[in-house]
């Protein structure tokens, strides 16, 4: 078993969290302050572990079978995407997935940070008030 930090579509009420095929929700929890938050096109969430300006972003810790892993979430992730190693705000590591390095995709990445997790942004209110910042900095 390995421990998933889970922080989009495969969330409980999520379209992929069937995926998970019964892994055990451990906790809802955070990341450690060290990472920024991005839409991927507005398809999927990414993180971006960074040296300053970082924010704890909201997800879902699971204890999922490597099999699991392997064959069923791994295939569903996008290319944007790679599993890596995060740290969680409690200190301890855990399994996510991040921002590829470099970049392989040319889907346009909004900082969503201060939105803070991903079921916030998706909420439609949300969606606008970040749309309208974006607009205000481009």
């Amino acid at each position: 078993m390995a421990l998933m930090f889970l922080n989009g579509g495969a969330m409980r009420g999520g379209p992929l969290h069937h995926l998970l095929d019964g892994a055990p929700l451990v906790a809802e929890t955070t990341t450690a302050p060290k990472y920024r938050f991005y839409s991927v096109g507005d398809r999927c969430p990414g993180l971006a572990p960074v040296a300053h300006g970082g924010a704890a972003i909201e997800g879902e810790l699971y204890d999922v079978p490597m099999d699991v892993l392997r064959d069923r979430l791994m295939p569903a992730e996008p290319p944007e995407l790679e599993l890596g190693v995060i740290e969680l705000a409690d200190g301890t590591s855990s399994f996510a997935m991040l921002l590829r390095r470099p970049c392989t995709s040319h889907a346009e990445l909004y900082d969503i940070t201060e939105s803070g997790g991903w079921k916030v942004y998706m909420d439609m209110d949300a969606r606008a008030d970040v749309r309208t910042d974006r607009e205000k900095t481009s």
